[in-house]
């Protein structure tokens, strides 16, 4: 159902070499690049994660409440990719982890622009 997700950056090489750096992990390679924004997927025909400028020429900012989750395969990718992303520069806000029963594990982060990602995987 989701074609694709942008979140906002205020340093675009900045936000690329993270992004680039990181989502390479998953296997995930850029798709579609202007100088306002990148799109990285892992097949057109999947959905893709995105940075960009605002369109409205304002600064990027953070959604308070909003999140992006990103499905993968097991807890060990889920522990790894959060080290990744600290490793990057990123905030931790979630260590890696069971949340709520049901086989969900995840865990949180903010990029170097503020905004929250989740990496997530169902164990059960």
């Amino acid at each position: 159902m989701i074609g694709y997700i942008t979140v906002g950056t205020n340093d675009m090489p900045k936000a690329a070499a993270f992004y680039d750096a990181l989502l390479a992990d998953m296997g995930a390679k850029r798709m579609m690049e202007e100088e306002s924004f990148i799109v990285w997927s892992n097949a057109p025909d999947k959905a893709a994660f995105s940075i960009a400028k605002p369109f409205d020429g304002n600064p990027a900012t953070v959604g308070n409440g909003v999140m992006i989750a990103l499905a993968l395969e097991s807890a060990e990718q889920v522990n790894a990719m959060h080290a990744k992303a600290l490793s990057l520069g990123a905030t931790d806000e979630g260590a890696p982890g069971p949340r709520g029963g049901g086989g969900f594990y995840a865990s949180y982060f903010r990029d170097l622009d503020g905004n929250k990602i989740n990496f997530f995987t169902m164990t059960q």
